[in-house]
């Protein structure tokens, strides 16, 4: 199955505009729309989800979703739910800092290498969650028969 017949994987982080966490998690979608996944994962604007936007509502109900929320307050998660979809798989930007204190993010507008370094983090967790997903359903389509 190539890139373009996957069903792609949503990746919606927080806004967490001023917030640290927020530019890490950002950070992490970043990395996995252009660099560790591309083709096989899509985002949409967490703020036209808040709005009700009809289109972006749909693609968070019609793929399989990954919300990277910043704070406790998940407005990731809050609002991919309130578009009627279901994330999948949640991640807590805050989960990758506790199990790697010595990775102190520099500021919001410079994560600095240590910064950088939580997003690759994440980005590779959450790729495993896109494979295992893409796999998923690699696995549950039949198989093609050859012509005799």
């Amino acid at each position: 199955m190539t890139a373009a017949t996957q069903k792609r994987v949503m990746i919606v982080p927080c806004s967490g505009i001023g917030k640290a966490y927020g530019s890490v998690g950002r950070e992490a979608m970043y990395t996995l729309l252009e660099d560790s996944r591309p083709g096989s994962t899509d985002t949409v604007c967490l703020s036209l989800l808040t709005l009700g936007d009809a289109d972006a509502q749909a693609e968070v109900r019609d793929h399989p979703t990954i919300t990277i929320d910043g704070c406790p307050k998940a407005c990731a998660k809050v609002n991919v739910e309130a578009a009627g979809g279901k994330p999948v798989a949640e991640y807590r930007v805050f989960d990758v800092y506790r199990a790697h204190k010595e990775l102190k993010v520099r500021s919001v507008s410079e994560l600095g290498d240590a910064g950088r370094q939580m997003a690759q983090i994440l980005a590779e967790e959450i790729a495993a969650k896109v494979d295992e997903l893409q796999s998923s359903v690699n696995s549950q389509q039949s198989p093609v028969k050859p012509d005799c």
